[in-house]
This record gives C-alpha cells, sequence and structure tokens, in this order.
C-alpha cells in the first residue's frame, strides 16, 4: 500500500531532474531600462478627513477603488484575533441588504469587491461605476454585524488555529514573531482558543468603530474616470463616514538578541525544519540607504539567484528554496529574516551555510556582473508591477503614509541603478545581522539536535535555547530512549505485519488497486494505484478528471509519462523497484532493515526503522502501525527528501490501510484520503503496459 505514494514522490523528483537542465543561473541580457511616467495623481479632501486621489487611465474601461486605513499599530491583548475576526464579518452585506443579495449584486457586476479592517478594494467595468460605488460604499460603512456571523468567524479561526498545533509552518510563523518582538507588541502577539472566545459581538462593534475611521484614511480612485465625476461619487456615498481619531500607544522597543543564538523549538513530528535567521533592522523608506538596502536583500535572498538560494538548493540540495527578506515600518523596528524548510538530517549545515552568505556579503565586494543582473532582475519586477491598477493605487498611497517625496516613483529606478558594490557590503553590515544573529529552528529535536550541538561558526560554538510553540523558555528536549535490550529490527516489522494483518493474510494478496484524492487549487487531485504481487505497478494522478502523469514499472523496467513527455527510469530506479517488492514491501525487506532509535511523534512513541540510506520508517510503539516513512533520492547530485504520515487505519477484507496520507516534497504539502480500496480485483497486465 505504502509504495505507490513513494513512486508519487518518484515522478516528482524526476520532473525535478527534467527541469533543472534549464540554467537559471544564466540571466538573459536585459535592454535598456524603460523610463516609467507614473503620472501625479489629482487628489482632494472631504471634511471627514478622507483623503481622495484620482489616477485617470482610460486604456481599459475599468473601475478600480483602494481604500486603506493608516492607523498605527496597536496590541489586541486579551482579545487577540478581533481585528482577524472583524475582517471576516465586514463584507458581508449591509444593515438593508442581506449576505447573500449582496454578493449575487456583486456578481452581476462581474466585480471583485473586499473589506477588512484595513481597507478595502473594489473592481468592476467603467459602465458599472456607480454601482460600484454604492456597494463599496455600503460594505464598508454600513457593515452588519450578526451573531450567526460571528459564531461562524470564531469557529473557522478556531479551527485553524487547532490545525495549524502539530505543524512547524504554523508554529514557526508564531514563534518567530514572538521571539523577535516580544508577546506585548502588536507584531509578536497571538491569536489564542481562549482569547478568541473572549471576543462578544459588542467587542466587533467597537473595535469597527473604533478603527474603522476617515482620518488617516486614502481612497484611490484609477482607472476609466476623471476626477470631478469621482469628486461628485466620493461625496455622494462617503461624506457620512464619520467618526474620531484610530488608537494610538505607545509600543514596547524591539531588541536585538543579546549573542548570536539558537533557538530551538522542538516539533516531534516535523518532517523538516523551518530554519531562519533573525535580526533586528531599522530601515524606512525615507533613509538614504533604502535603495541600496533593496538590492542587497535581493542579491542576498531575495532573488532564485541569491546568494542563499544558489549554495542551500543549487550547490547543496538542502532545501527547495532559500530566501531573505528586510521589512520596513516607520512605526518600530522590524525583523531582517533569511529562511527555508530544510531536511532535518542536514539542519546543522544549512545554519552555517547560511551564516556564511551573510558574512559573504557583508565583507566582500558583490560581483559586477551578479550586481548588474540583480539590478536588471529587480526593476524588471518593479516597472512590470507598475502596470497593474492596484500597484499604481499602493505607490499613490505610500508616499503620503511613508513621508515619501512626490517623485520617489518616478526616481526609483534611477537610483537603483546608481547603487554600487561598495554601497551593498555598506548596508550589508548595517542590515544583515552575523554577532548578534537570532537563529530559530523548528523541528524534530530527535533528528536535530545531537548535530546542532556540535555546530560553530567563526571558531565558537552557537549556544542553544530552547523554547515551547509559544515562544516561552523551556527545558531542552528529552534525548531518544534508549532501545530495549535485545529488540531488533526485524521484530518491529514482524509486529507491524502482525498489526496490519499477519504475514499469512498479506501474501493472499495478489494484486490491489487504491483510489485517493486531494484537493488542490478547488480542484480535486485523484491518485490510482494499482499493484501487483509480481512487483509491478502503476500509478495515474489526475487532476480535475485530466490525466497529469502515468508512473509504471513492469517488473523489469519503468517509466513516467507527464505533459506529453516520456521519461525512462534510470538503472538505480528501476533497481530500487525491484528492491520494494510490491505490494507489502517489509514481508521481504527485513534483512537490511536496522532498528535506530526510540523517537517522539504527535500522538505518542515509535520506534525508528532503516531500510539503507534511502528510507527511514517509523512504526507506533504501543499498536506496530506505521507512522511515517522518509525518503531520500538522489537528483542531479543532490538529495531530495520526501515524508509521508500515515493515519486512521480501516480494517478492508481482514487488511488495515491508512485512510489519510500526507505527503510532503519541498515546501509542498498535500493531505490525501484513501476512498476506495480493492484487494485482488480490478488489476490486469494491461494496466503495466
Amino acid at each position: 500500500m505504502k509504495k505507490y505514494i513513494i513512486y508519487q514522490i518518484l515522478f516528482l523528483s524526476v520532473w525535478i531532474q527534467v527541469s533543472a537542465q534549464v540554467d537559471r543561473s544564466q540571466i538573459p541580457e536585459s535592454g535598456p531600462t524603460p523610463v516609467l511616467n507614473l503620472g501625479k495623481p489629482d487628489s482632494f479632501t472631504l471634511g471627514n478627513g478622507l483623503e481622495v486621489l484620482v489616477v485617470e487611465n482610460h486604456k481599459l474601461p475599468r473601475i478600480t477603488l483602494s481604500l486603506t486605513l493608516d492607523n498605527d499599530p496597536t496590541p489586541e491583548g486579551g482579545k487577540a484575533g478581533i481585528a482577524t475576526i472583524t475582517s471576516g464579518m465586514l463584507g458581508k452585506g449591509t444593515t438593508k441588504v442581506d449576505k447573500n443579495t449582496f454578493n449575487e449584486e456583486v456578481d452581476f457586476l462581474g466585480a471583485s469587491l473586499e473589506v477588512g479592517v484595513n481597507g478595502g478594494f473594489a473592481q468592476a467595468l467603467s459602465k458599472y461605476t456607480d454601482k460600484i460605488f454604492e456597494l463599496f460604499s455600503q460594505a464598508a460603512l454600513d457593515p452588519n454585524f450578526t451573531q450567526e456571523e460571528l459564531d461562524l468567524e470564531k469557529k473557522k479561526l478556531i479551527q485553524g488555529l487547532k490545525a495549524g498545533e502539530n505543524s512547524a509552518d504554523f508554529i514557526a510563523g508564531r514563534v518567530r514573531a514572538t521571539l523577535a518582538y516580544g508577546k506585548n507588541h502588536p507584531r509578536g502577539e497571538f491569536t489564542t482558543e481562549k482569547t478568541v472566545n473572549t471576543i462578544t459581538l459588542n467587542d466587533v462593534k467597537s473595535y469597527y468603530l473604533n478603527n474603522f475611521v476617515p482620518k488617516n484614511a486614502y481612497l484611490v480612485i484609477t482607472g476609466d474616470i476623471d476626477k470631478k465625476k469621482a469628486e461628485s461619487l466620493v461625496k455622494k456615498y462617503f461624506v457620512s463616514w464619520t467618526g474620531g481619531t484610530a488608537p494610538s500607544v505607545a509600543l514596547p522597543e524591539v531588541k536585538d538578541a543579546q549573542y548570536r543564538q539558537i533557538n530551538f523549538i522542538d516539533v516531534p513530528n516535523a518532517v523538516q525544519t523551518e530554519m531562519a535567521v533573525m535580526g533586528i533592522t531599522d530601515l524606512k523608506m525615507t533613509d538614504k540607504d533604502y535603495h541600496a538596502a533593496r538590492v542587497a536583500n535581493y542579491i542576498l535572498g531575495g532573488s532564485f539567484n541569491s546568494y542563499i538560494n544558489m549554495n542551500l538548493r543549487e550547490a547543496h540540495g538542502y532545501t527547495y528554496g532559500g530566501r531573505s527578506s528586510l521589512p520596513y515600518s516607520k512605526n518600530h523596528k522590524s525583523a531582517f529574516r533569511a529562511s527555508a524548510k530544510v531536511r532535518n538530517a542536514v539542519t546543522d549545515s544549512a545554519v552555517v551555510e547560511t551564516l556564511k552568505e551573510i558574512k559573504r556579503i557583508r565583507t566582500e565586494f558583490v560581483n559586477d556582473t551578479v550586481l548588474k543582473n540583480a539590478k536588471a532582475k529587480f526593476l524588471g519586477d518593479f516597472i512590470l508591477a507598475s502596470e497593474r491598477d492596484r500597484t499604481i493605487a499602493d505607490r499613490s498611497v505610500r508616499i503620503k503614509t511613508q513621508n515619501l517625496p512626490e517623485d520617489f516613483y518616478t526616481t526609483f529606478i534611477s537610483k537603483i541603478n546608481d547603487v554600487t558594490k561598495e554601497d551593498v557590503k555598506r548596508v550589508a553590515e548595517k542590515y544583515f545581522p552575523l554577532e548578534k544573529a537570532r537563529i530559530v529552528l523548528v523541528g524534530n529535536a530527535g533528528e536535530t539536535l545531537e548535530n546542532l550541538e556540535k555546530i560553530q561558526f567563526e571558531g565558537k560554538k552557537i549556544p542553544i535555547l530552547f523554547f515551547d510553540k509559544y515562544g516561552k523558555k523551556t527545558e531542552k528536549p528529552q534525548a531518544s530512549e534508549t532501545i530495549p535490550e535485545g529488540l531488533t529490527a526485524t521484530a518491529v516489522i514482524d509486529k507491524y505485519l502482525k498489526a496490519i494483518g499477519g504475514e499469512d493474510k498479506l501474501k493472499e494478496v495478489r494484486s490491489l488497486f487504491t483510489t485517493a484524492e486531494a484537493s488542490m487549487n478547488g480542484a480535486t487531485l485523484t491518485m490510482l494505484n494499482k499493484v501487483s504481487a509480481d512487483n509491478k505497478m502503476m500509478m495515474d494522478v489526475q487532476f480535475a478528471g485530466n490525466s497529469v502523469n502515468k508512473n509504471v514499472f513492469d517488473g523489469t523496467s519503468g517509466y513516467v509519462s507527464a505533459q506529453g513527455q516520456k521519461v525512462s527510469y534510470t538503472q538505480e530506479q528501476i533497481n530500487q523497484a525491484k528492491k520494494d517488492m510490491f505490494p507489502f514491501p517489509e514481508l521481504n525487506n527485513k534483512e537490511e532493515a536496522e532498528l535506530k532509535g526510540i523517537v517522539s511523534y504527535e500522538q505518542g512513541k515509535a520506534y525508528q526503522v532503516n531500510f539503507g540510506d534511502k528510507k527511514t520508517s517509523f512504526y507506533d510503539m504501543e499498536t506496530g502501525l506505521g507512522v511515517k516513512d522518509v525518503i531520500i533520492q538522489e537528483q542531479g547530485g543532490q538529495k531530495v527528501t520526501s515524508t509521508i504520515l500515515y493515519k486512521d487505519y480501516k480494517e478492508i477484507n481482514g487488511i488495515k490501510f491508512p485512510q489519510k496520507m500526507t505527503i510532503s516534497f519541498g515546501p509542498q504539502q498535500m493531505d490525501f484520503t484513501v476512498k476506495d480500496v480493492k484487494i485482488n480485483e480490478g488489476v490486469s497486465e494491461e494496466d503495466f503496459k
């Protein structure tokens, strides 16, 4: 049963290998940089404080409204989550029009409309200009807050929190912010089920009235409209908007770590480590360093060809992607972050290599060609974004809210082009932390901690501090338990085989036909898998009813067919397929199995069994059932790791099969549910041709 999942991973690895033949390290020569004429928007201000900017663009019969509330960030405290809930309730009808009718009106126009506590956005054909103004103003200024909608939003938020409690990615997002900013800072506080449950309907109404106010609000109107009509419609629909000043409080100081350190959060079921090298910076858009800092970050980790990605992904194969971000804020200091999802086995190496790249850009001048290409690609993205109405709106508002000069964006290209390699080195030293870097690692302590305790950088060990899933200091996780004397891998596998049905029952299986489904972008991904006891396999992956890849092994050779291309198995893949021995490989692979230890996972404790250096399986100590497989494959000189979690076993004709499987490969994760299992039926020789 489990092996058909492995061949889904095999296809993905083959695809990666084929696509890797494109040399992404070579950027095509760029032509001359175009000059942008963004134009100066017309503007006027209503008596209530709402500032309106009008950007005429008559190329397309389209109108766009973008509302921004430039309120100071404030902590939510014991009501953490109230902004999310209030945003979720906005745009759900008005006090005069129910939600369904309101949505039908928007759909009839072919429009898009969204409103949240920080503003909103609406777009429609210009022939519906009056109507979209009316609907947008109603959604923003006349919301229908009901107990029914509140209960629904609270339930959704709590479900999301519960779903994330065992997700390393979710936990990393929460803990990184908490450790960097502090729990009392708006950027560092987090939502819990307890804080959500304290939120009442009156809380939501008060939050909206206090924060959704016209002072410091900006409405940008872009598209097929002139100033006169825009002013008329704004006065008609927004002059009634009243309110005082949004709350503003003194924020706690954001401080850097005292010294370079690892902050480790143990998530026993983590299939990979969420790594982030962080540091506090004080970059603002008004700073003279701003343009150079953007270019420096782009070179370090802001693009595919960046230092970090080319090292961690291309040179070492530790991850599917390494990136860095350098945020800015006029209100408070922010946290630089270089991050990647890396294989557990190489977490220590990934940390060291990331620090090396940060040191490199701080101490060495960037290559002239690298700098030239980085500026060209960065500006290419900037120019492409300039074509979008929403970007025009955002930039117009940013000039106001960030106190930027009026020519900030018209001179942006020239200032980026003026950045020198000396500038890059200078700002890297200033904004990319090294001596006080906070290295936040969220992962499986049992698989990473031993090596992490040995790593050194610049001749010094990096101390490790331990935190729980909420950023609270805690004790070092317990090491892997000692294997009971006399226990062998064969005994663990025998217990597993007995748990799923027993060897005699399993040997009666001549074929399996399994159907599993996963949701992807609103459509259904279906995986049909057929295997036979004479070691043949066929897997057909279908998306929205269409086959997207087919994987076949006939016992001697195999191939992967995808997107009209057919790729034959390599000899190594053929050898591995023969070794797998479908449909229950554990019946035949006991001799190469090695019991490595006992580890914790989300449901308890499991035995770790290695099958050579390519596969590791985990079996629950109590039930004996398989709970996880980790598969490592070599592709183009890189090691690609895939992980499969197994849950909810169900007995079918005397044999237990997992009904839910979570497959992780790189940053991607898919949750499959088994829909059907047929034993000794539905499989023929034609399936393996």
